[in-house]
């Protein structure tokens, strides 16, 4: 059986999104000047050697643009990677290896899980996060922390989701100021 890892580079105040949308988000790209070898090699080792990648549509669209054009540690673990992906039309699924996850997510993702193979590993998508943490098909949450205040974006984690508790399972950092933290799904959080 294999873990489901949610990965996700966010801001201080909770904002993943980089890229330019309808609304004008004016950061673009605001991970850039953060970047270094040493954050990139602790995000190889926290990804690990290999794993397979779930993906929602718009984020497997936009990484189409990029990735399969990259070179070097990380283009080749994603590229090689067998992406999964959330989509009403696999058929026009182009860069692979890919397949879609089929038509009920749920329980898609639980078949997945319990296939052999390596971890899976979700990005980018703050929709399919919210839902996977309520049906309990995380395992494990690795946040890259940059030290910034964004005030507007996409947040991780929308209002209403689930309340649960997490346990930290490995922190490392870079000179740039970055944390890569890594959480184990604890259990839903108490109330009063």
């Amino acid at each position: 059986m294999r873990k489901l890892k949610i990965a996700e580079h966010i801001s201080l105040d909770g904002i993943i999104q980089h890229t330019a949308d309808e609304n004008g988000f004016p950061y673009v790209d605001w991970t850039a000047p953060y970047r270094t070898p040493e954050g990139r090699d602790a995000l190889l080792a926290a990804y690990g050697e290999k794993y397979d990648m779930l993906l929602g549509r718009r984020t497997y669209d936009l990484w189409t643009g990029f990735w399969p054009k990259a070179s070097g540690p990380m283009a080749d673990r994603i590229n090689a990677a067998t992406k999964f992906i959330v989509t009403h039309h696999p058929e026009t699924l182009a860069w692979g290896p890919s397949q879609g996850v089929g038509p009920d997510l749920i329980e898609g993702v639980r078949k997945l899980k319990a296939q052999d193979g390596p971890d899976l590993i979700l990005c980018g998508s703050t929709s399919l996060t919210s839902t996977l943490l309520e049906h309990g098909l995380a395992d494990e949450l690795l946040l890259v922390v940059y030290p910034i205040l964004i005030g507007t974006g996409k947040r991780l984690f929308a209002e209403g989701s689930a309340a649960r508790t997490f346990e930290l399972a490995s922190t490392a950092s870079t000179p740039t100021g970055l944390f890569i933290n890594q959480y184990k799904l604890s259990r839903p959080l108490a109330t009063a």
